[in-house]
């Protein structure tokens, strides 16, 4: 029936790029955040959303003193934190949307005491609110600042709650990226090493000579999703991919959540082989000076779908190769 959605027919569809207008109802249904059937939908909404509006006055609007040490200390990070997040897009400084990524970020680091808040989730909330928000701005120019202004308060109470969900669907699948030590990220980390080792020996030997231990550069690729490394409309076509992942794919119906974040490992791995030639030719500081400050400003999406059909072609030669690499992932 027309009245629901065929997940499996979208998550093939989004894998190659979802249109703008699409976009936050695709991200929404790939996430499980939507019911693919359309008449609940609405009460979905009315319901998760009503849940997230009533822990605002919970757990965020409440005087300091009633606060705990751990609390106080989350609330503080949290506000450091939220001014750096996507300084390259102006609807991000204003004052509305930073108190609203406030309170998504602390209340769900309340709600989820065994990792708590750390620093990179407050990237992983933008691309939502981002794309949640481009509903409500204006379509035929770049966004000003004060374009969030002219939106209804219900209509951004709505996106806020929306987030929320959104990024505790993502982060769910993911929870021991942000638990203590971290150990989802340091089991990438070691898998993207082995996986240059296989795939790119000469740099792999060459990024050993220099002494470069590949946690240097590639923690912040695995913590932030390389929202740092990419701008943000580029990262908007990476996650269509990513959250077409997210599902998992038939033939690993345990996998359900964490299919993005292998597919991750082979984005980090196409984009290190990417610059393999230059890299060889730079000493120790330069290479970390290079991996820091990727040259990605000047990409257009077609740059980022060969990098995605690569990490896909590496991900079919290597994720079942029977080999010590399938270990822990």
């Amino acid at each position: 029936s027309s009245d629901v959605v065929d997940l499996k027919q979208l998550r093939s569809l989004s894998w190659s790029g979802v249109p703008r207008r699409c976009r936050a109802e695709s991200w929404q249904l790939l996430l499980g955040y939507l019911p693919p059937n359309l008449e609940w939908r609405e009460a979905t909404l009315v319901r998760k959303r009503r849940e997230y509006c009533e822990s605002v006055p919970q757990y965020f609007d409440i005087a300091d003193s009633e606060r705990t040490e751990y609390q106080r200390k989350t609330l503080h990070q949290i506000l450091i934190d939220v001014p750096r997040t996507s300084t390259s897009s102006a609807i991000f400084h204003h004052e509305l949307v930073q108190r609203a990524l406030e309170r998504v970020l602390y209340i769900w680091a309340l709600r989820h005491p065994a990792s708590g808040y750390v620093q990179g989730i407050n990237d992983l909330v933008t691309p939502f609110f981002a794309v949640f928000l481009a509903d409500h701005l204006p379509k035929d120019r770049p966004h000003r600042a004060e374009d969030v202004e002219a939106i209804p308060a219900q209509a951004l109470a709505q996106v806020e709650a929306d987030s929320f969900w959104c990024l505790s669907k993502l982060l769910d699948s993911i929870q021991d990226h942000y638990t203590f030590a971290q150990p989802g990220i340091q089991r990438m980390v070691f898998k993207l090493k082995e996986l240059i080792a296989r795939i790119d020996a000469k740099l792999y030997a060459h990024l050993n000579e220099q002494g470069l231990h590949f946690i240097q550069f590639a923690f912040r690729w695995m913590n932030c999703l390389l929202m740092r490394e990419l701008s943000l409309d580029l990262i908007l076509r990476v996650w269509d991919t990513y959250l077409a992942e997210y599902g998992g794919s038939e033939d690993e119906p345990n996998d359900i959540g964490d299919g993005f974040a292998v597919l991750h490992v082979y984005m980090c791995a196409a984009l290190l082989v990417r610059w393999s030639d230059e890299l060889q030719k730079m000493d120790f500081q330069e290479v970390v000076i290079f991996l820091q400050h990727l040259p990605t400003s000047g990409w257009s999406s077609k740059d980022i779908g060969e990098l995605l059909s690569q990490a896909f072609i590496f991900k079919t030669l290597y994720h079942h190769a029977p080999s010590h690499l399938n270990s822990g992932m």
